[in-house]
This record gives C-alpha cells, sequence and structure tokens, in this order.
C-alpha cells in the first residue's frame, strides 16, 4: 500500500497577508473560497483551509484585525488627547488618505469599502464587526469636536454631533475617491478643504492659512 504523502504546508501568515489584500479588494462576500485557495497557494485543499482558518467568517476576522494592526493607526490621533482636537482631525484625515492611495495593497479603506461587500442576511457579523470600527472613528471624531468646544476653539453653539458626522462623511468618502485612482494630491488638498468646516465653527484664524 503506498504511504500517503505529508500534507501541504503553507506560510500562514503570509496567507493571511493575502486574505487581507483580496477582502480588501473585492469585500467579503464578493471573495470566493477559490479565491482565497488560490491566494494561500501550497494547493491546500478545503479541509486543510478549515482546518486553519475554521471558517471564511473566521478568516475575515482575522484579516481586520491583521488590517487594523498595520493600517488602522492612521486614525489613533483622533483618540490621543495629547494632541490639539483641529490637528487630531486633520491628521486621521490626510494620513488616512496618504494610506488609502499607497501602493503595494489596494486602495481605498477595507473598512469602509467592507459596507459594500457585506450587505446580505448571512453576513450579520461581519457587518456588526466593521459598523463597530466605523463607529469608534466616528466617536473619535466627535471626541475632537466636542474637545474644541470645551477648549473654546469652537463655538459652545457648535453641534458637535453633526460636525463630526460631516467629517465622518468626509472620511468615507475617500475611500471611493481613492478607489477611482484620484490623485492623492488632489484628495490632500480637498482634506485641507474640509477643514474649513472646522473654521467655520471657530472664531479664530486657520492656523494653516
Amino acid at each position: 500500500m503506498a504511504q500517503r504523502g505529508r500534507p501541504r504546508t503553507f506560510d500562514r501568515d503570509a496567507a493571511l497577508t493575502s486574505a487581507m489584500h483580496l477582502f480588501w479588494e473585492h469585500g467579503f462576500e464578493s471573495t470566493s473560497l477559490s479565491q482565497l485557495k488560490a491566494a494561500i497557494g501550497g494547493g491546500i485543499a478545503a479541509p486543510s483551509f478549515y482546518a486553519a482558518f475554521e471558517s471564511k467568517e473566521a478568516l475575515y476576522k482575522e484579516a481586520l484585525e491583521r488590517y487594523m494592526k498595520f493600517y488602522g493607526h492612521v486614525t489613533r490621533s483622533l483618540h490621543d488627547p495629547s494632541i490639539a482636537p483641529r490637528e487630531a482631525v486633520y491628521l486621521a484625515l490626510q494620513r488616512s488618505a496618504k494610506m488609502q492611495c499607497e501602493a503595494g495593497h489596494p486602495r481605498g479603506c477595507m473598512v469602509a469599502l467592507g459596507v459594500m461587500g457585506a450587505c446580505s442576511s448571512g453576513s450579520e457579523a461581519i457587518t456588526e464587526l466593521l459598523r463597530n470600527v466605523r463607529t469608534r472613528t466616528r466617536t473619535g471624531f466627535r471626541s475632537c469636536v466636542e474637545r474644541g468646544i470645551e477648549s473654546g476653539e469652537l463655538r459652545e453653539s457648535t453641534n458637535a454631533t453633526a460636525l463630526a458626522a460631516a467629517f465622518d462623511s468626509f472620511f468615507l468618502g475617500i475611500s471611493v475617491l481613492a478607489r477611482d485612482r484620484v490623485r492623492y494630491s488632489v484628495i490632500e488638498n480637498a482634506v485641507t478643504d474640509a477643514m474649513g468646516m472646522w473654521d467655520a465653527a471657530s472664531d479664530r484664524l486657520d492656523p494653516r492659512r
């Protein structure tokens, strides 16, 4: 009786990066098991795939965690009270725009674009996962606005919820511009102009002009 060959092996870390790029580019639902297996390589069969990652959903969660670890840092300024609130908002938008336009990975934001790739009734867990990340970012924008009001940088009459939503809307829209290959220089200038929303709620001069 012929001996069975050893199971094919693969670099799990590299496989996770490949899966992240696929999900980032195509979204959860549009990324097939065949695409994932091909990207992982090593001739991995379905049983080996499920043994390594449990399920497509579990793999997506790991891929998202990896994305947040290596790319999610662009919005950390929103949650750093040591940074002046206006600067924190500007840095989050500018750094995010730069990251989304860089080479070496799909353009756009995996979290922002992910909402369009996990919209069926069978993807509720993924939808909730992405919503939680987006909510944290939106909360960060609101925190900055509230700090601006408390410090007197923004008028007391400023609607913190509305202004935070305006910045969050612009932030989410960057993904579409990046995916459409709008040049970073154009988006960077748009970020500067978007900060006019902050300045419109302030009696102080824009420090960048």
